[in-house]
């Protein structure tokens, strides 16, 4: 697994660094669609190149959430087309089973589509929550919109960070997995929230028919 790690590394940093903007972008729309390409690794390679001045920070976050947007939208339409059989036939190889769809289509029902825009900023759901969405046939335009605005504030985020730890803008991926952690118990927390909430409703409700 770390030997596969350094090679994506490699690959990124040979990417972002011979084609700018474009390499940045490209790696984003191949992290997007589900790829075993970490955006940490990505943005903290395009922070390490702010860091020398051989990119803009705000340019650098529009190009990666460009590429994120354009991948995520590729992943819409291959849900939204597919509908829920693609999951059973084609889940495992994103890592996306029936168990997780049901929990985002949950996460749907309590929060709206908000949830889209909050879980660009989520580095464990980011990835798989385009499937769902086209899936459940989110309103596109929102969609694009919550998308875009949520990996740009995650991607300038990141850049901005590796951008400070300039030549060490590796371990970037270590604070990130400290944050995981924060992220986990968020998520239970959201989920505890709305089964709260639905035991409430049907509580109240229950108590409406006994009048």
């Amino acid at each position: 697994m770390a030997g596969i790690l350094t090679m994506l590394t490699e690959f990124i940093i040979n990417l972002v660094s011979s084609l700018g903007y474009l390499g940045l972008y490209l790696a984003m729309l191949i992290e997007a669609t589900s790829l075993p390409i970490p955006s940490e690794i990505i943005m903290g390679v395009a922070g390490f190149l702010v860091y020398k001045g051989e990119m803009n920070l705000f340019l650098a976050a529009f190009f990666a959430a460009l590429g994120n947007i354009t991948g995520s939208t590729l992943i819409y339409f291959i849900g939204a087309k597919g509908g829920r059989p693609i999951i059973k036939k084609y889940g495992k190889y994103l890592d996306f089973t029936e168990e997780k769809f049901d929990k985002v289509d949950a996460w749907f029902n309590g929060y709206g589509n908000k949830i889209i825009f909050f879980s660009q900023l989520l580095p464990i759901v980011r990835t798989f929550i385009s499937l769902p969405a086209g899936i459940l046939k989110v309103n596109f335009p929102r969609f694009m919109a919550y998308t875009f605005v949520g990996s740009f504030i995650w991607c300038l985020g990141l850049t901005w960070v590796s951008s400070l730890l300039g030549a060490e803008w590796e371990k970037l991926s270590d604070y990130l997995k400290q944050f995981e952690v924060v992220v986990i118990i968020g998520i239970l927390a959201l989920i505890a929230y709305f089964v709260l909430k639905r035991i409430y409703k049907w509580r109240k409700n229950r108590l409406n028919i006994d009048k």
